[in-house]
């Protein structure tokens, strides 16, 4: 395996962080640009001499209510963003029931993290704990003051000093790495095409469920049939913008699992440790009372990635890759 350095890899993270929250809001104004299009092409269609239905795409007007749009996108995409990006760590430890551990309660997590910000020279992040007998790790935030380290009391249990200083330096080289400010705004972007797509769905259950056509009134079951093809082509659009968005965040979240266990291994000095852990960590992975997979992507081992990804299409859509070829690459230290 060729060798890159730390800085050459933080870097390169940097730079594709960059490109991913681009291609967000490309995405999803291309997404609007999809669903004007085909609004517009079924909305256009008229007989010709044969009865024939033909349908003609008019771009100028696409273009027209695109444009007139992308101010309404901008701005509500904007006001989202800055709400969940700046309440991210509250929302987080509400989701997974955290809360802060003390030097006093538990020294022995305390004082090893200490040593290893120590050892890398970058400030010491928060602390929270989770009463879980499940073994499980994550970091998150997006700046000095929001970065935390969160453990179960089933992880500081079942491991030993070595084993709990390889994973808590996997998670501390996520922050050094910015992989959590990266992964909490993709969270975010994907959040809300995931809500689009359940208003969209929910309306249109709405229409089918509630909706009264009459039979005797043509206008009345025209009108509902309308708003019908209108929601539908939301879903539509929605789908494919949501599993753009997920593939590009997926891939990049594979990669820098293996840097984060590269860094764990060099931080604890000791790359057969980490690799221990994470075989004790496959054995009970994953949150009891967490049931999210926005959440479950920043654990150091995706409950549903415990045993191994076999096939391609699997594949694109795991936010780790499998254990096995972790712990294969550790040992090669």
């Amino acid at each position: 395996m060729k060798y890159v350095g730390m800085q050459t890899q933080i870097r390169r993270n940097n730079m594709m962080s960059i490109v991913l929250l681009l291609m967000f809001p490309l995405i999803m104004l291309g997404m609007i640009w999809i669903f004007l299009a085909l609004l517009n092409y079924f909305g256009n269609g008229y007989y010709d001499q044969y009865g024939n239905v033909v349908h003609e795409l008019d771009i100028a007007t696409i273009n027209y209510y695109f444009v007139s749009a992308i101010p309404w996108v901008i701005v509500g995409v904007g006001i989202w963003f800055v709400i969940a990006y700046y309440s991210n760590a509250s929302m987080i430890r509400s989701a997974v029931g955290a809360r802060p551990l003390t030097r006093k309660e538990n020294p022995r997590v305390y004082n090893i993290v200490e040593n290893l910000c120590m050892t890398c020279g970058m400030d010491m992040p928060m602390i929270n704990v989770v009463n879980d007998p499940q073994l499980n790790a994550f970091a998150s935030g997006i700046d000095k003051k929001s970065y935390t380290v969160t453990v179960t009391t089933g992880l500081m249990d079942r491991l030993n000093d070595e084993e709990l200083a390889g994973v808590l330096g996997h998670e501390l080289t996520h922050i050094r790495n910015h992989d959590t400010r990266l992964l909490i705004t993709s969270i975010i972007f994907v959040g809300i095409i995931s809500t689009i797509m359940s208003i969209a769905i929910r309306s249109m259950n709405n229409v089918m469920v509630f909706g009264r056509y009459s039979d005797d009134s043509r206008d009345g079951r025209g009108n509902g049939l309308s708003l019908i093809l209108i929601l539908v082509v939301a879903i539509i659009c929605s789908l494919i913008a949501y599993i753009f968005t997920l593939l590009t965040r997926f891939a990049i979240s594979r990669k820098r699992e293996y840097m984060a266990d590269a860094g764990g291994a060099e931080l604890c000095g000791n790359p057969l440790a980490l690799a221990s852990a994470l075989r004790k960590i496959s054995a009970n992975p994953g949150l009891g009372d967490v049931d999210r997979d926005d959440i479950a992507q920043m654990y150091i081992i995706h409950p549903g990635s415990i045993s191994g990804i076999m096939s391609f299409i699997n594949s694109l859509f795991a936010t780790h890759p499998s254990t096995e070829s972790r712990i294969r690459i550790l040992e090669q230290f």
